[in-house]
């Protein structure tokens, strides 16, 4: 595919078209996708956002983001809840490493998962499995789980919602830019700060 072909199907009317065909599938397959992202974190869950903002609208595309990223997140807890005691996760707990982190979540709780899940671009299918493996209670990892992604998942979905003026307004793209260059510098500066500290606990 060379460039003009790519300038050809990335137009208004092709992504238009093409949120109008993903609406066609209902708000179950909008659901299922930020669900999938919790077992699979490569897939794309900022692209999996603004599909559903642009299809349904900010705050119908928002909610059912919401409803499946918190719904797959909160399976995988208790997935990994349900498995720490097979041997082969408990090999993996006994590792030193592990360990630091399973007590550095159970001493915390609730501020870093929520500080974590709240940056589009941490690591939060990792937390997920380690919070199932730890000790730290349901509700407190629900409820960091609700609070995190509402507050990551309506960013993306604000900031992704009129892709048509992305495209026709280049000051918009460029700020656009900007505020995902921030949520990806300070997502990445509180991961780096929460892993030093981790490891200073893990010397104590």
């Amino acid at each position: 595919m060379n460039k003009e072909t790519m300038q050809d199907f990335f137009t208004i009317e092709q992504l238009m078209q093409l949120f109008e065909t993903y609406r066609s599938f209902g708000p179950f397959f909008a659901i299922l996708l930020p669900l999938l992202e919790a077992f699979f974190p490569f897939l794309p869950l900022v692209i999996f956002i603004v599909a559903n903002v642009n299809s349904f609208g900010l705050w119908f595309g928002f909610l059912l983001s919401w409803i499946g990223a918190c719904t797959g997140s909160i399976i995988v807890f208790f997935i990994m809840r349900r498995l720490g005691n097979w041997k082969l996760i408990k090999r993996l707990k006994d590792k030193k490493t592990f360990r630091r982190l399973l007590v550095w979540i159970e001493r915390r709780g609730f501020s870093p998962l929520f500080l974590i899940l709240c940056f589009p671009f941490t690591p939060s299918a990792a937390i997920n499995v380690v919070a199932g493996l730890s000790k730290i209670g349901y509700w407190q990892f629900i409820l960091a789980v609700l609070t995190g992604k509402f507050v990551m998942i309506f960013m993306v979905s604000f900031i992704g919602q009129d892709l048509h003026a992305l495209i026709t307004q280049p000051v918009r793209a460029v700020v656009v830019a900007f505020v995902i260059f921030l949520l990806w510098f300070f997502g990445k500066r509180v991961e780096k700060r929460l892993n030093t500290t981790m490891v200073s606990r893990g010397r104590d």
